[in-house]
């Protein structure tokens, strides 16, 4: 999760530069992934290193934050998928073309949102959409993220981490929070939720014995510099079907 100002936007340069502290297992307060996320795809910069992440929506098409791309040419993004592992197993692709959602500059925190089409079908299964999304719904937020709160406080961790916790009422973000199209997401504890890295990863949530994919990680609820102390905020998915389907149909 990148830090976003009204005037500036603090690009996905602090989550790439992981401190040398070893840190305990989570998201923040999360846990090892605990079974397969095939959809949920490691971001990585031409040199390799990991800088956000995404969801695979559809063979050729991942969805992430756009303030992870906007900045960005195809050729410099490798995307990662079918492994909880950061840095081996699943496949590597590469992408072809970046759709960054209109509403989004680097000023305000609209539109963060924006879809990288890969070069050939990744091999692992998307994920499909939620349809709704509204204060109270469980949910599971997942990343690579640091795993403690203060910038370039310790490693990020190799394994996909993971954290249940559920959408609240928009009031509990003091940031610029935009009910319409964010989700609010609540932080476990006081102290548990995304932070550097993590930024253009999963929120999902159980329908039935599958996975749907209802929230991309955008930024901090509040204006702390360590990540978890309030509740995220999370680009609704739902609010933007209309304009993924358009972009990637057919």
């Amino acid at each position: 999760m990148t830090r976003r100002a009204p005037a500036l936007l603090a690009a996905c340069a602090l989550a790439l530069v992981p401190g040398t502290a070893a840190a305990a297992p989570g998201v923040v307060g999360g846990s090892d992934a605990d079974q397969p996320y095939p959809f949920t795809v490691s971001l990585h910069s031409s040199s390799g290193k990991l800088f956000c992440a995404g969801a695979l929506i559809a063979p050729t098409w991942v969805v992430t934050a756009a303030h992870c791309a906007f900045d960005k040419t195809p050729a410099a993004i490798s995307v990662r998928a079918g492994t909880n592992d950061v840095g081996q197993g699943g496949e590597v692709a590469q992408v072809a073309g970046i759709v960054v959602n209109p509403a989004f500059n680097t000023q305000s925190p609209a539109g963060d949102i924006a879809l990288l089409r890969l070069t050939a079908p990744a091999a692992a299964a998307p994920i499909g959409l939620a349809t709704a999304a509204s204060p109270g719904t469980a949910t599971r937020i997942l990343g690579w993220g640091q795993t403690c709160p203060k910038v370039n406080c310790g490693q990020l961790p190799t394994t996909l981490q993971q954290l249940d916790t559920h959408i609240v009422e928009g009031s509990k973000c003091t940031s610029v929070f935009d009910g319409t199209a964010e989700l609010c997401t609540d932080n476990p504890g006081g102290k548990a939720g995304a932070c550097f890295g993590d930024s253009g990863g999963p929120e999902i949530v159980r329908d039935g014995d599958q996975w749907r994919l209802v929230g991309v990680t955008s930024r901090p609820g509040n204006n702390d510099p360590e990540c978890a102390s309030a509740p995220s905020i999370y680009t609704s998915v739902v609010a933007y079907a209309p304009w993924i389907a358009e972009k990637t149909k057919a």
